[in-house]
């Protein structure tokens, strides 16, 4: 976890009617601690902190690091607190719950539920070990993530942040999806000058340019970002590379082995440049991944295991991930 530039809420400090138990993680636009409600139930409390904007150095107020910085702050405040708004009618099983939220130390926070379990971004660390996650589990954890996200999008709003560390599989295995960059792309997109708030690799094309091309289309390429990190065990190429060079390496060549061709397919028309190649909906993405996949080519020759051991130590120097 990176080093917060700004001051997190300590140990101990009493939010309303939550307990600060500890700091969970901390980014460029947010905090997220676990703390505790006056019955003892666990949860996780995201604080509106964008460190390019506003800073707490000491005590526990927010502060506008300068003047011309206020409206924008205030502007990233109003849709962090209008996303809060929306997210509390989404109830679905495979979204994160959103129990609360409210204005205090001038920001806002977001109380949710607090998941147990380990993020996809751990299973694939662990599963890599031992030639990627199985495709059974692939099917399994996006049908399922994607009728959260359908439910998301009928609500007329995107996540514009799937990635793998932002899919938490729960202890009984069901996934359900954290984290929502909406708020952090309608600050972006006001005010150029910011550090993006988007990930490379997962982020579609049109996240490095204006919000009117953004779409479910937009949500579908982080989907099919990562389900290549599932198999590839890393991230494609970013995207705003890949428009000047594409080098992403089609899965096939390296996993075709280990994976269906219709699920490599999918990935790479979920990963099209132009977002109009793209599935444009979540419900043709669940259609293909129902099916059942042809079985995949079998190479077991040595040299094809030659090979194949080739392509994974070459990969990183040819490609850029950056």
């Amino acid at each position: 976890m990176a080093t917060p530039s700004n001051q997190p809420l300590a140990r101990g400090y009493q939010l309303q009617n939550y307990t600060i138990a500890k700091l969970l993680s901390a980014g460029g636009f947010s905090i997220v601690y676990l703390a505790h409600d006056e019955h003892d139930y666990p949860v996780a409390i995201k604080e509106y902190l964008p460190n390019s904007l506003a800073l707490r150095k000491e005590g526990v107020a927010v502060q506008a690091v300068s003047e011309e910085h206020i409206a924008l702050f205030r502007h990233g405040l109003k849709c962090f607190f209008e996303e809060g708004k929306t997210l509390a009618r989404i109830q679905h099983p495979n979204i994160v719950r959103v129990l609360n939220f409210f204005r205090a130390n001038d920001t806002v926070y977001m109380v949710m539920e607090y998941e147990r379990g380990r993020t996809l971004q751990k299973e694939i660390q662990i599963n890599h070990e031992r030639e990627g996650v199985d495709e059974k589990l692939i099917r399994s954890v996006f049908f399922n993530l994607l009728n959260g996200l359908r439910e998301v999008h009928l609500n007329k709003l995107l996540h514009l942040d799937i990635k793998p560390a932002n899919i938490y599989i729960r202890k009984d295995g069901s996934p359900v999806l954290l984290d929502f960059g909406s708020a952090r792309q309608s600050l972006t997109a006001e005010q150029s000058r910011l550090t993006p708030m988007y990930t490379p690799g997962f982020a579609a094309p049109e996240q490095y340019r204006k919000k009117e091309q953004l779409g479910p289309w937009t949500d579908i390429y982080g989907v099919g970002a990562s389900m290549f990190a599932c198999i590839a065990g890393t991230a494609p190429q970013a995207a705003d590379s890949r428009e000047k060079d594409d080098k992403v390496q089609r899965l096939e060549q390296a996993y075709g082995d280990r994976y269906s061709p219709e699920l490599l397919a999918l990935i790479h028309q979920c990963l099209e440049i132009d977002h109009e190649k793209r599935p444009q909906s979540v419900l043709q993405i669940q259609k293909l991944l129902l099916e059942p996949g042809s079985v995949p080519r079998k190479k077991g020759s040595l040299i094809h295991m030659i090979k194949r051991k080739w392509t994974e130590l070459i990969r990183p120097k040819r490609g850029d991930q950056s």
